[in-house]
């Protein structure tokens, strides 16, 4: 059986990582702003959630695939937010490309919650989003890494460990 994931962003990157989750077995519910891609996974068996909030009191790993800083800012921390649902003990994995300072404040909050936090940005484009060939770069404890190791392996091929919480996303600017 899989896990319950949260998926928030389901644009050209986001919605073909998660139909490679539900494919893989994972019950997902799914949050975009945008209404044709949550009927197109909804037909593939995600569920769909009104909120951010929604989708993260439902599960207890959320992703989010957005397109900058204060997207992720938005739907994590404001009305409605991540943050607003996520239970202590869940983990949240941020897997947009922003500013590993926007990283720090959240990990900084997801702290104070007791929720696990990685910033996960990728590379390769939609065929690699698509393929399941991305390269995933990985900031946050080591622990929970290896906890997310087998959900990162639905979505992409190279995995990277890169450090604490922001290495992620200076690695993905290196890059």
């Amino acid at each position: 059986m899989g896990l319950r994931i949260g998926f928030i962003g389901l644009g050209i990157m986001g919605k073909p990582m998660a139909k490679n989750l539900v494919k893989a077995g994972h019950e997902l519910t799914v949050f975009d702003i945008v209404k044709p891609p949550l009927t197109e996974l909804e037909a593939v068996g995600a569920k769909i959630a009104r909120s951010c909030k929604e989708a993260s009191e439902r599960n207890n790993v959320i992703i989010t695939m957005l397109p900058d800083s204060p997207d992720v800012e938005k739907a994590a921390l404001g009305p409605e937010g991540v943050f607003e649902g996520i239970s202590a003990n869940s983990t949240y994995i941020d897997m947009s490309t922003i500013s590993p300072i926007t990283s720090k404040k959240l990990a900084e909050v997801a702290k104070s919650k007791k929720v696990k936090i990685l910033d996960a940005p990728v590379s390769g484009g939609e065929k690699g989003a698509v393929d399941a060939t991305l390269t995933i770069m990985v900031g946050g404890a080591r622990a929970v890494f290896e906890e997310c190791l087998p959900i990162f392996q639905v979505m992409g091929k190279n995995i990277v460990y890169c450090g604490e919480v922001g290495a992620g996303q200076v690695v993905k600017a290196c890059n």
